[in-house]
Formats: C-alpha cells, structure tokens, sequence
C-alpha cells in the first residue's frame, strides 16, 4: 500500500497560550518549526510540524496563502499530510503538488534511510523539500541529505535563505522531560533536560514539600531553583558556547492545577553582553511570559511579524504525567 497524502485547506486563528498548550492528545509528543521564506512572489511562513505517540506517527507541511487576507483577519494555509506506516511496503518517499495563489509549488520527502531515536523529528538521513515551480527554486530544505533533494526537485537553491522564526516542543513525563532542539536560528542541536522533584515527600505543595527543578543543556546545570512554590515563574541568562539565552519558566500549573498539567519555558537568544555573564529574576524589566507567547504568535500571522522580539524563540510545554 502506498500513502496518499492529505491535502486541506487549514484556517490558522490566533490561539491563546492556554488554547495552544491544549492542542496535543495525552502522550502525543510535537515537534513544530516555523520558517518564514519567499514563496510565489511572496513572504510566507512554512510550519514543519512532527507528531508521535503509540499510534501514529507523520508530520505535515503548512504553507501560509494570501487568498484571504484581503477579506479577513485571518489567513488561510494549504497542508500536506503524511502518515508514517509501520508496514514494510509503506512508500517512504513522494511528492505532492499544491496550488498556492495560482501558483504551483511541489512538496517532497525521502524517509527510506531516516534514523529515529524515539522522538516524533529524524535525527539524520532524511530531507523534505519546498520547490516553487514558478521560479525552479528549492525554498526551503530540510534534513541533511542535501544533495540527494537538489538532484531529485532538479532545482536552484534559492537565492533567499529560508530563516527558523520559531520552535514548539510538546513533551509528557512524570518527573524529566528531555528535548534535543536549537537554542539558535543558526546554531546546532542541544539536548535540553528539565527535572522537577521534591527534597521531602509527600503529595501535595504544602507541609513538608519543597520541589526544586534543575535545566540542564548537553548535561551541565544552567539553571536551579529552590523554594519553587514561591518562585513558580521567573527567568535566568545562561551563557551556551558563545551565545547568551534568556530561559523563562512558568509552572504554576504544575504545582497547584491537579491531574495532567503543562509548565512552559522559552528560550529566547539575545545579544551577547560583556558586563556579566549570568544574572536572574523574578517577574522583573524583563518581558513577561505572556508577552512572549503573543509577540511569537504574532509572527505567525499572515504579515510574519512580531510585536517586537525579533529572531528565533523555542517554546517548551512540558506535560506533567501523575
């Protein structure tokens, strides 16, 4: 049997931060990337989207379209499907042309040699392509067989770079939750661990419990924080080789919100600065959670810009299991 893509038109109404971090069914881990290129004469925003649980296993291919946005509020995005099969005879690789405002662009992917390592996103050995047919450009390539997607679209790469705007991580565990993610638009793959326990034990926040949670980036503590019931949201500047990055915690739901509840974190890169390495706060000058969740929100609109808080920002719902 082979797969047959689904094609649909996708409306992409601005969600609020409670609405966004409802989205995924329980145990179902989302790896999502925005990228923002020129497309059919136009700027556009193409979300790459991962999603694994027990059952299924597939990613899709968002293309933001200009059809509507004259007429409303909101733009409209064509989406390309695709589920992985976990029969041998599944076709692992294919092509599926769209009509993006009258223009033909072709989406394509080669999964026969991708290697997984339990999470929803190839580590290696795999490609997924973007062609505009009008201008015979390859907009936007990913995975790491390069080549191999040049040779197969046949196409130029684009004479515009594709930028990372953004990257949405939704990951369930009871006590640890580990992603392997960019902490950069240009920078390499990290692996990111977030552990919350308790000094004393107990079942809930009062009495004898003290929970702490520990961020760890490629096994070295960044971040600590103690008496968390009282320091539930916050931020702390680490320092990753030579970049400097802004970590922004919110986990009231994990504290206080009984049954299956999600903390968020954001990882926000920000100039390097020469007068300290490292500092923290709570609820200080800095931008408030909110504020980063709606300025990156916003930039996935149809205009692709924020309210300010330009470049790349990853966001982390991590889903406590009981």
């Amino acid at each position: 049997m082979h797969e047959q893509p689904l094609v649909v038109p996708l409306q992409t109404d601005q969600l609020s931060p409670g609405e966004a971090a409802a989205a995924p069914k329980p145990g179902q881990s989302i790896v999502m990337s925005v990228y923002r290129t020129k497309i059919a004469g136009h700027c556009r925003l193409i979300k790459i989207s991962w999603h694994r649980d027990l059952l299924s296993h597939g990613f899709s291919v968002s293309i933001e379209s200009e059809s509507n946005s004259s007429s409303s509020c909101s733009s409209s995005s064509i989406e390309c499907k695709v589920e992985l099969r976990p029969w041998h005879f599944w076709k692992k690789h294919g092509c599926k042309r769209v009509n993006l405002d009258g223009k033909e662009v072709h989406v394509l992917w080669d999964l026969r040699h991708a290697k997984f390592s339990g999470d929803p996103e190839p580590r290696s050995g795999y490609y997924i392509a973007v062609v505009s047919e009008e201008a015979e450009e390859l907009v936007l390539l990913i995975g790491d067989l390069k080549k191999e997607a040049l040779k197969r679209t046949n196409s130029k790469p684009a004479s515009i770079d594709a930028s990372l705007v953004s990257r949405k991580e939704h990951v369930f565990g009871k006590k640890k939750f580990v992603i392997r993610s960019k902490l950069h638009e240009k920078g390499r793959f990290h692996e990111v661990s977030i552990e919350c326990s308790n000094r004393n034990s107990g079942s809930s926040v009062g009495g004898n419990i003290d929970p702490e949670m520990e961020i760890k980036i490629d096994g070295h503590l960044m971040v600590s924080v103690k008496h968390l019931q009282w320091k539930f949201r916050g931020n702390h500047s680490i320092t990753v080789g030579k970049a400097r990055v802004e970590v922004y915690w919110d986990v009231y739901n994990w504290l206080f919100c009984p049954g299956l509840s999600n903390a968020l974190f954001i990882f926000k890169p920000v100039m390097l600065m020469s007068s300290s390495s490292s500092s923290s706060s709570s609820n200080g000058a800095l931008p408030s959670l909110a504020s980063l969740f709606s300025s990156v929100e916003g930039m996935d609109q149809e205009s692709g810009i924020g309210n300010g808080l330009p470049g790349f920002c990853l966001y982390l719902h991590a889903w406590k299991l009981e």
